[in-house]
């Protein structure tokens, strides 16, 4: 249909979050298996974070055995449907799939690259796109248009979890559950357009 935005594949998200029914929206949840997705639509890719987060995946393993990484393939799925077919992944900072696939490592001031990677990576906080927590997040973009992502935030209502948090975010109440992991619309909307501003398959 003419005027309709380009189609982008949202990989790995909640069939009735906020990527659902939007127009030019793909969506690819558990039940659909993002990690068969092929093409050919640009993307962006939210894959489980519970055995990557840098607070959370070493308890996980030392009380319940889960190991690092250990989430079925998803990450690798998700990083490799980026780089073939351009957009953006998203994954809580200091994510320690960062080390383990060799990505580059946001830096301060900017987008970061590396000769040796065909990606660029940035830090944000959710917070400075409505959500309650500080939220701090990290992108790994192919072949989009990278926008001008302010390195300022608005101080945060709440603060994630359970854990003893210190700075910033001491003494704000904490949040958890389905609340913690919901993506603000207005950072849905920046990762949309970054992935539909992808220039088709990347070769690595």
């Amino acid at each position: 249909m003419s005027g309709a935005p380009p189609t982008v594949a949202a990989l790995y998200v909640d069939p009735n979050g906020v990527y659902a029914n939007l127009p030019g929206v793909e969506v690819w949840d558990e039940a659909r298996d993002a990690r068969k997705y092929a093409g050919p639509w640009p993307v962006v890719a939210h894959p489980p974070c519970g055995t990557w987060s840098r607070n959370l995946c070493f308890v996980n393993e030392k009380r319940w055995g889960k190991k690092v990484g250990d989430d079925g393939g998803c990450f690798a799925a998700a990083l490799e449907a980026v780089r073939a077919w351009g957009g953006v992944l998203e994954h809580p900072a200091y994510s320690v799939a960062w080390e383990r696939f060799n990505l580059p490592r946001p830096g301060t001031g900017g987008w970061t690259s590396d000769f040796w990677d065909p990606g660029v990576t940035i830090e944000v906080s959710q917070v400075a796109f409505g959500h309650e927590a500080r939220k701090r997040t990290w992108l790994y973009a192919v072949g989009c248009e990278l926008p001008a992502l302010t390195s300022t935030e608005p101080r945060a209502v709440a603060s994630v979890g359970a854990n003893v948090h210190t700075g910033r975010t001491h003494g704000l109440p904490r949040i958890s559950g389905r609340i913690v992991h919901l993506t603000p619309p207005a950072f849905r909307d920046v990762l949309l357009a970054m992935a539909r501003s992808a220039a088709g398959a990347v070769d690595e």
